[in-house]
């Protein structure tokens, strides 16, 4: 990189904290500190709700995935207007009146101290897990860029941003995530300019669709019922609804941006930006890994994206066997270009022979360099011993550094850096919001005075700072980061909402039966987990389910709710 693109990084992310921190009100008190004094407009809401999204993870996988297995994973959000809308006209306006700093107070009030003392912890285990792999993705474009330790990046990364979050409180967090969206969106068009300025004279934005739909690529419906398949209609719609439930509608981390708009009409307007926009937005991240795939039709790639891992093999007793790889995949994806350009150049011609001739040699090519590239893979985790091996996340990394322009570079690395660091300080702010006042208010001192409890909460944004960046260093290696995240998520948001399922759809329900029903809930998540093939998605709709069934039978055997 060039001290142009470093400039433009140092520069940006100075401004991003300072105006963030410049932009915060009240934050000596704790509801300015946690709330925001709920004076935020519905559009910096909506934003900042959309920036979580669209954060690094989706900026460095997302593109990844579209490019190794196209635009299935879009699949993944068709639930999400769905889950927007249901969640603006119950669960929103619920929260705000009830007047609460974080959503499992109701369920003490609803239930007992136990209940809502087990949903938050449940809440602290997936959302630690959840921030350390919006850690791990910056942490792995910086390894790309600078061969640096990526136990080294994850603190590096964590601690400043806990630093300013500590001082800003939700202001500064929303105020910035405001920021880093335009810059985000930017980034994502100017992304998609460079890879269709960088094909060849001869292939066309037509030719490249048809290309990657040929490979496959821009299948975005699977209406497969097999339960194993991650990622299909039935996933998106059904599994993912919940799953959407569960983290917009009672994860603290969306529930405290709600709970600081103006009214609950702005907080149900931010949430219909979502709505309207991510799955577009979406689509557009996947449409750059399509892209990217196409690009590296006609440019020779490389055939593993991690550079560190290539230079381990290379240095390794396995070296000649490399090489010998290294040709057959040189010329596996020369042989892949040339049917690439024959098809395209068939298909313009509309000879029906010669489109069939070519798309068999085209896909036959693909196999074969899908092949050369999984025998490297192997020989990777051979040398490594890591057998999880997956550098899916330094795709789009790797091409940013290694094709983009000067300037353009540095303002790609700005907005992963600045998506990732907003992430990481909303993550932070909730789980210190519900350290706070789920555990610490409740069980150790209930009568701090503001300065206290600032302070204390101070304390605990940097534990989970040190706790997250620990837990970063292992998720950065268990493959597609926005599949892990959603994975980890996956595991409690079904049975967190099956207890405010009960809670507000089954009005005999008692704290015995929500209690029972949280245990069976996460119980069944874990043996489907272990012992199925079961696709991460259905989970959410199986915790939800086990829950609300279970704790609704559970609490007519033990009697009517407490009044």
């Amino acid at each position: 990189m060039s001290a142009i693109d470093w400039a433009i990084i140092g520069l940006y992310l100075l401004w991003i904290v300072w105006d963030g921190i410049r932009l915060s009100r009240d934050t000596n008190k704790v509801e300015g500190y946690f709330l925001a004094s709920k004076s935020l407009p519905w559009w910096a809401v909506g934003l900042s709700v959309m920036a979580t999204q669209l954060s690094a993870i989706t900026m460095t996988s997302s593109t990844g995935q579209g490019y190794a297995d196209g635009m299935g994973l879009l699949q993944q959000y068709y639930a999400l207007p769905i889950a927007m809308i249901i969640i603006a006209v119950t669960f929103v306006p619920f929260f705000r009146q009830a007047n609460i700093y974080t959503a499992y107070e109701y369920l003490e009030g609803r239930f007992d101290l136990r209940v809502r003392s087990l949903t938050a912890l449940l809440f602290l285990f997936s959302r630690a897990m959840g921030t350390s792999v919006v850690i791990s993705a910056p942490a792995v474009v910086l390894s790309v860029m600078l061969g640096a330790d990526v136990a080294t990046i994850c603190v590096l990364l964590a601690v400043p941003t806990a630093i300013y979050t500590m001082y800003g409180g939700v202001q500064a967090v929303a105020w910035t995530d405001v920021k880093q969206m335009y810059l985000i969106v930017f980034g994502l068009f100017a992304s998609c300019a460079t890879l269709i300025a960088g094909l060849p004279n001869t292939i066309s934005v037509n030719d490249a669709m048809q290309l990657a739909g040929t490979a496959g690529k821009l299948q975005a419906f699977d209406f497969s019922t097999d339960p194993s398949v991650r990622f299909t209609f039935w996933t998106g719609t059904l599994g993912a609804l919940f799953l959407f439930l569960s983290y917009f509608g009672t994860d603290q981390s969306q529930v405290q941006r709600h709970l600081t708009a103006k009214s609950d009409d702005e907080a149900r307007t931010s949430l219909f930006m979502s709505a309207y926009w991510k799955i577009p937005l979406q689509a557009l991240v996947m449409i750059i890994g399509v892209l990217m795939f196409v690009f590296y039709l006609f440019t020779p790639p490389p055939m593993l994206f991690n550079r560190s891992h290539d230079d381990r093999v290379r240095a390794s007793a396995r070296a000649g066997d490399y090489a010998v790889l290294e040709q057959r995949f040189t010329a596996a994806t020369s042989e892949r270009g040339i049917a690439a350009q024959a098809l395209a150049n068939a298909k313009r011609s509309g000879d029906s022979a010669a489109i069939a001739a070519s798309k068999d040699a085209f896909l036959a090519s693909e196999q074969t360099v899908k092949g050369v590239r999984a025998e490297a893979i192997e020989l990777v985790k051979d040398v490594t011993g890591d057998r999880s091996y997956n550098d899916v996340n330094y795709i789009f990394p790797l091409y940013i550094v290694t094709q983009m322009p000067v300037g353009l570079i540095g303002l790609l690395m700005a907005a992963i850096f600045a998506a990732a660091m907003s992430s990481i300080a909303g993550e932070l702010t909730s789980l210190s919001t519900s350290t706070v006042m789920d555990f610490y208010k409740r069980w150790v001192r209930s009568d701090g005075d503001d300065a206290h409890v600032l302070k204390v909460s101070r304390f605990a944004m940097l534990f989970w700072a040190m706790f997250a960046s620990l837990v970063a260093i292992w998720a950065v290696e268990l493959g597609s980061l926005i599949e892990v995240v959603n994975r980890f998520g996956s595991f409690f948001y079904g049975s967190i909402l099956g207890v405010f399922l009960l809670a507000i759809g089954w009005p005999r329900a008692n704290s015995i039966g929500a209690l029972v029903g949280l245990v069976a809930g996460m119980s069944a998540v874990a043996y489907f987990t272990v012992f199925t093939s079961v696709a991460f998605l259905w989970h959410n709709l199986i915790g939800a389910v086990v829950v609300f069934v279970t704790g609704m039978i559970v609490s007519e055997l033990t009697g009517p709710r407490k009044a």
